[in-house]
């Protein structure tokens, strides 16, 4: 089992920030919850909770952005898509989620209703993309607004060039963070992010991590979204089918290994993908060094 002190190799505990979604069943709002409670203790910056396709999970969506903020303290931001929704039915929902409390948007264009790979249409009366929504966001009030970020590039971009000038468009339009699609090879982040700055783009471009719960499913739904999966994760993960204990100890080196490294090159932020699941992302940080909130409540670096 490897270990790694980011405190030592960076000189101060990063900024964290969790992904969650709205629970479909019973059983799977427990094990949000569960996440919830478990993650909550390693102080995040925020969490975010996504928000489906046209709105297909905008109930539970805002059902799971109240309780977070009523119950958790935790600062939420609330995913927000343009997909098959007129201008008026985006800003109505918007209205929802500031009542709520919500003051933090992740704006994103959003995948078409038949799901990834699809053809995308903008809906006649709404948003053609996401860098018209942040415009739409930055009118409607003072919020703070992330979106998204593709290192190699977003699967229906022609081009590298294109896909960040998109960002350099949500950005122009009021964007204050990025956060990025998950990667595996930080070599093809720092070219990324070289051409982000070259372009004139300053706001933070925050590395997102997906610690890997299951190898083949991940390849499956990389492939859709453009994500490639180094050869070395194979030779990683070879025979571990069967062993679920040691897969798990696997998946969390490869992730503290990853966070380490970008941390070496002066990375200071990390939004994890949790899946509604913490054992793996707390092991990750456990590898790291990092500590739970203390009483005090304030976040806790490992020891230098």
């Amino acid at each position: 089992m490897a270990s790694f002190d980011l405190n030592r190799t960076a000189g101060s505990p990063p900024r964290i920030s969790f992904e969650f979604f709205p629970p479909k069943s019973a059983d799977m709002e427990g094990q949000l919850w569960s996440a919830v409670g478990d993650l909550g203790t390693w102080n995040p910056d925020f969490v975010s909770v996504t928000y489906g396709a046209g709105g297909t999970t905008r109930a539970p969506t805002l059902s799971t952005v109240r309780r977070l903020i009523a119950d958790t303290g935790l600062s939420t931001a609330a995913h927000l898509t343009c997909v098959s929704a007129t201008k008026d039915e985006v800003h109505q929902v918007v209205e929802e989620f500031k009542a709520a409390g919500v003051r933090h948007f992740v704006a994103l264009r959003g995948d078409p209703p038949e799901g990834v790979g699809k053809a995308y249409a903008p809906h006649p009366g709404g948003y053609a993309n996401a860098a018209e929504l942040v415009a739409g966001l930055r009118q409607i009030g003072d919020f703070e607004i992330s979106v998204s970020a593709y290192p190699e590039k977003h699967p229906e971009s022609p081009d590298a060039a294109a896909d960040i000038d998109m960002l350099k468009r949500k950005v122009d339009n009021g964007a204050t963070r990025a956060l990025t699609q998950f990667f595996f090879d930080n070599d093809i982040f720092a070219r990324y992010l070289d051409r982000v700055r070259a372009a004139g783009i300053t706001i933070p471009i925050v590395p997102g991590i997906m610690p890997i719960q299951n190898l083949t499913q991940l390849k499956r739904f990389a492939a859709m979204c453009g994500a490639s999966i180094p050869a070395r994760l194979d030779e990683r993960f070879a025979c571990l089918d069967e062993q679920p204990a040691r897969r798990a100890e696997v998946s969390a080196d490869v992730a503290a290994e990853q966070i380490a490294e970008l941390s070496r090159r002066g990375l200071d932020e990390f939004h994890l993908y949790t899946m509604n699941r913490a054992p793996l992302v707390a092991a990750t940080f456990e590898r790291l060094g990092f500590r739970r909130a203390g009483a005090s409540g304030q976040a806790a670096g490992a020891a230098a």
